[in-house]
């Protein structure tokens, strides 16, 4: 059987998503996203489920450079999962005074806190489910956790479905060492992460060749490069799978323009959404360019 780890502990939103994208394959936890990273690079499970990004919060930078440095992974799912809080403790809402979370949770609950715990003061803890773990030891009065975590941890739900921003959302792959690609579907995601060169326009020179083919960028994202003040990597998303010739196409024109690319994977998006393509930038014209300019190279039509 598979095995896939997952950030863990247990009761984690991660831990959620890691359940749909599992297939059936066993789940553990591991205690930050670098060691689920690392597990599978050691070959000691087959996949990792992470979260990437969260539509309040922006990413999460542990994994965008955890995907830049080290062995290749590549990301051949994702899950996309509405980020809704329970408030979980051993006694009455009277005797909170002290709420911890992982700092993302802390950020989208904080106007709800301020309504209801006015008296409580915010700890930051490693994960949701390491704040449950805490109120169960006695460290804290409350956790601001994943609702899935009273499945692990015998606690007092005293309010769920909390949240500042009612649509949150939080973004989840599942991580595997390269190999084969999900196959092509109409409504997909590809990554890659570049380190482009220090000089006037190099971001620009990299948007315009996704931008001549018509192909929509999704996120963008910039990160320091460690050891490397003031030179960044920036982690593209855009519209489209690799096994199309627009894509590939797009990826090659990359690859000359900056020699550190590193692919990061195509798979299908998680909320289906079909590709954008203008006029004159489908795969088919694509692929009738190739055929006129082999025939003219063959020298059967000028």
């Amino acid at each position: 059987m598979a095995r896939i780890a997952f950030f863990g502990p247990e009761g984690t939103f991660t831990e959620q998503a890691a359940r749909s994208l599992a297939g059936g394959a066993e789940l553990f936890p591991v205690e930050t996203i670098s060691a689920a990273l690392t597990v599978v690079r050691k070959g000691e499970a087959d996949g990792a489920c992470v979260p990437v990004e969260n539509s309040v919060e922006g990413p999460v930078t542990a994994t965008l450079d955890g995907l830049a440095e080290d062995a290749p992974l590549v990301a051949v799912a994702e899950a996309l999962l509405p980020v809704q809080f329970s408030v979980l403790s051993r006694d009455d809402v009277e005797t909170v005074r002290t709420v911890a979370s992982h700092p993302h949770a802390l950020a989208q609950v904080r106007l709800w806190l301020e309504r209801n715990l006015p008296e409580a003061r915010p700890v930051v803890a490693s994960s949701t489910a390491a704040a449950a773990v805490g109120v169960q030891r006695g460290e804290y009065d409350a956790a601001v956790a994943a609702p899935v975590a009273v499945e692990h941890y015998p606690l007092r739900v005293l309010a769920t479905g909390v949240a500042d921003v009612p649509d949150a959302r939080t973004r989840f792959l599942l991580l595997r060492p390269p190999g084969p690609l999900p196959e092509p579907t109409g409504a997909d995601r590809t990554s890659i992460v570049v380190a482009a060169a220090n000089r006037t326009g190099s971001l620009a020179e990299l948007l315009t060749e996704l931008a001549m083919r018509g192909i929509n960028l999704t996120r963008l994202d910039a990160r320091p490069i460690k050891g490397d003040f003031g030179m960044y990597r920036f982690f593209f998303d855009f519209e489209g799978h690799v096994a199309e010739p627009r894509i590939a196409d797009a990826l090659a024109a990359l690859r000359r323009r900056c020699n550190n690319v590193r692919f990061l994977g195509s798979h299908p998006r998680a909320d289906g959404v079909e590709a954008t393509v203008q006029a004159g930038a489908g795969n088919d014209d694509f692929v009738n360019a190739d055929a006129w300019v082999e025939s003219v190279r063959k020298g059967e039509l000028a």
